[in-house]
């Protein structure tokens, strides 16, 4: 028997709502709470939520001082179609691509805070 249930993955950033929005236009869901400091974003009953740092610093992976800390791996069905959305939406590809060396089945991108979060496909 678990002792704990899941109840957020929480992602630092300079501004909770604007990430919140970005992930709801790729995620879909829900944004089920706002304040000035935390937003959620509830998708499929699983909470994603956004916290403010003042001075957050964005991670710097692979190299330099801020690691990734964590990153998304989020499942699509035409990498080449949602590339182009999240691009419009505000993502950078990243320039550091491992997939494509190793032949893998995904794309390194940052959210508009600079979070990496990977597209995989099968």
């Amino acid at each position: 028997m678990p002792l704990a249930r899941m109840r957020s993955v929480v992602l630092d950033c300079p501004a909770p709502k604007a990430l919140a929005e970005f992930y709801h236009a790729v995620l879909g869901g829900e944004i089920t709470f706002v304040e000035d400091d935390w937003v959620v974003l509830t998708v499929d009953g699983l909470r994603l939520a956004f916290q403010q740092v003042d001075a957050f610093a964005a991670p710097t992976w692979p190299d330099g001082e801020r690691p990734q800390q964590f990153h998304l791996d989020l499942t699509v069905d035409d990498v080449d179609a949602v590339e182009a959305r999240v691009l419009e939406l505000g993502a950078s590809k990243h320039d550091v691509q491992p997939g494509q060396a190793a032949g893998d089945s995904f794309r390194v991108y940052l959210d508009p805070a600079g979070h990496p979060f990977c597209l995989c496909w099968d």
